[in-house]
């Protein structure tokens, strides 16, 4: 029998692009959840967030977005059963939804990737804190927020990182941490007390060294994700400790329910995510004391 997962806060992801639900199945939703045991929701709205001003070019069109009333009755139903609601805003990788757009088209890394901002242009981190400072004025009694920043394909591969890389004599990790502390610092001047939660993929090659020197140590806290069958307990238990000794002891994990596996499957494998998540309650089984593991966000990923 595996051991229970430990103490920390267990989050449902909800991925809202493709097939968003109507408000009111996610009041039943969250409902359920409550009955299981959720703790809190990790929302990503995409183009379903009722984006104003000069960013209403990035609500769906295929159907209308949720409306603030819509969003607010979201967080209302989950404070009403003890759940929190963490906005997940992408801020470097997966930005599909938003540089698809013509006119934000010269904000792309390279043309060909629709889904990594150049980080080198002023108006793209002035794009990310605005898309930022919706989500947050929207969630009145927001303490955490998640900025993403996972899979940033072709980065580095932009003229303008390829002038950066060969003027500065940095690397491509240092390229991606400058943006993230960039983002980081600019969340933290502007909410003081705000918890900012990101993806680890990017940072898992790093050394501790090159961590701690990145600036962003007490500032973040990483988010280990392996949605495999076969996740692998000794080398995961090694990567969190690698964070820990880096100084980042806050941690979060994160398992996957759906969505996870190809881009053509039509059915969830259910057995594949169940035997994620036995591996991940081994992992939490074989954590030292000094890992602080803040949770663990079960993801379910929209096609």
């Amino acid at each position: 029998m595996s051991p229970p997962w430990p103490k920390g806060k267990k989050l449902v992801h909800l991925d809202l692009k493709g097939a968003p639900p109507r408000v009111e199945y996610l009041h039943r939703l969250i409902e359920l959840f409550s009955q299981l045991g959720v703790d809190g929701l990790l929302v990503e709205y995409e183009d379903m967030f009722p984006y104003e001003g000069e960013l209403h070019l990035l609500q769906a069109t295929a159907q209308a977005s949720y409306s603030r009333a819509e969003v607010l009755s979201i967080q209302e139903a989950a404070k009403a059963r003890g759940m929190e609601v963490i906005p997940l805003v992408q801020t470097y990788g997966h930005m599909e939804f938003v540089l698809k757009h013509r006119p934000l088209w010269h904000l792309r890394e390279v043309p060909h990737c629709v889904g990594t901002l150049n980080p080198h242009k002023e108006e793209g981190v002035k794009l990310v804190m605005e898309m930022l400072r919706q989500v947050v004025e929207l969630h009145p009694d927001l303490s955490t927020i998640h900025i993403g920043a996972d899979e940033v394909y072709t980065l580095g591969e932009g003229e303008d990182s390829k002038l950066w890389l060969a003027s500065t004599g940095c690397t491509v990790e240092q390229l991606f941490l400058s943006h993230v502390t960039k983002v980081v610092k600019a969340i933290k001047e502007t909410w003081p007390d705000m918890n900012i939660i990101m993806w680890d993929d990017m940072m898992r090659g790093m050394s501790q060294d090159t961590l701690k020197a990145s600036g962003l140590v007490g500032l973040v806290q990483p988010m280990l994700w392996d949605y495999t069958p076969d996740l692998d307990v000794d080398k995961t238990v090694s990567l969190l400790e690698k964070y820990c000794s880096a100084g980042m002891s806050d941690l979060w994990a994160a398992s996957s329910f759906k969505g996870s596996t190809f881009v053509h499957t039509c059915v969830t494998s259910t057995q594949r995510h169940v035997d994620n998540h036995l591996q991940w309650l081994k992992v939490a089984a074989s954590l030292s004391a000094a890992i602080n593991m803040k949770g663990m966000a079960i993801t379910g990923w929209q096609r």
